[in-house]
């Protein structure tokens, strides 16, 4: 792969591709943003870059590359968690390798992925490493959560922030990489919030009739009858990501309800795909009532993330929602 190959993201790739033409590359990069927006893909292109042996790298045919592609380059290291965290015993071992010039390339690059899943020990013994720079290593951070980093790490990487890609964009890899059809790959563009990894991850048969049923429900329900809210909590799952899933999806409903009701535009729709089922339940509710269904929303989704209990939670937010 190839930093052409990488959709949008062009301002990261033009600083990476204008440090490596002046010869001016730091010793540690910080890579931040969404969740499965491309911090990753763009590392391992950079990293296959750096240990390319063509002119116009990264070319995807000498050596180097070829390995790099099949995950068998010895100076291109990935440290992944050992269960929840990055522990120190991974941070030594890398300390260990960097003591040694790179095998076979010109430099040797080490990919953390979610840095920020590094316990304490892991991150005080990092730091070390980056207050100390050896020649020949460079280290890629990747995070969608910065701000959980700590701040004496954070100071000595360069940051590169990745933005959430334009819906467009995302709805043209689906279609080239994915080979899906435009409708489908413009409502899964449409939910993905900027992300190809969060749009992977609904290309899925049961994501659109997931959510066209929560979109149906919401149009059709009495408000006044509680027992109904309390069946379609039920409806909710009982394992954590499955129900942020289906939460993020009502909370998206209410949200295009708002928009339209405040602009009576379609084309600022999440789901404009359902627009006929938006305008039903915006007419239905008041913009107070929606703002005050959207707060309620994203509180359960925040105490869920923080491990509170899911029913309690479920059954509280459907009584809120009444």
């Amino acid at each position: 792969m190839t930093f052409k190959e990488i959709y949008g993201h062009e301002k990261p790739v033009a600083i990476l591709r204008s440090a490596m033409a002046k010869n001016r590359i730091a010793h540690a990069y910080l890579f931040y943003g969404t969740e499965g927006v491309g911090k990753r893909t763009t590392a391992s292109v950079f990293a296959r870059a750096l240990n390319c042996e063509e002119e116009n790298p990264p070319c995807d045919a000498c050596r180097s590359c070829r390995k790099a592609e099949r995950n068998t380059h010895p100076d291109i290291v990935t440290i992944t968690a050992e269960g929840q965290f990055i522990k120190i015993g991974a941070i030594k071992e890398l300390q260990e390798q960097m003591k040694f010039r790179p095998r076979e390339g010109s430099r040797r690059v080490l990919i953390m992925p979610a840095a920020d899943r590094m316990n304490a020990a892991a991150a005080n013994a990092l730091l070390k490493t980056l207050e100390e720079p050896s020649a020949g290593n460079i280290l890629l951070l990747t995070t969608s959560r910065p701000h959980a980093l700590p701040m004496t790490i954070l100071s000595r990487c360069q940051h590169l922030r990745f933005t959430p890609l334009p819906r467009e964009t995302v709805a043209r890899f689906l279609r080239e990489k994915e080979s899906l059809e435009a409708a489908a790959a413009e409502a899964l563009a449409a939910s993905s919030g900027g992300s190809i990894g969060k749009a992977l991850e609904m290309n899925r048969e049961d994501y659109l009739t997931l959510r066209n049923g929560i979109l149906e429900h919401l149009a059709e329900e009495n408000p006044a009858d509680p027992l109904q809210r309390l069946a379609f909590a039920g409806r909710f799952g009982t394992e954590r990501e499955v129900i942020l899933e289906r939460l993020h999806i009502l909370r998206t409903c209410y949200r295009d309800a708002l928009v339209f009701r405040e602009t009576r535009e379609t084309e600022r729709l999440i789901f404009r795909d359902r627009a006929g089922v938006i305008r039903t339940l915006a007419g239905r509710l008041p913009g107070r009532e929606l703002l005050t269904s959207i707060a309620a929303v994203e509180a359960a989704m925040s105490a869920i993330d923080q491990n509170a209990n899911k029913s309690l939670t479920l059954e509280a937010l459907m009584i809120k929602l009444a």
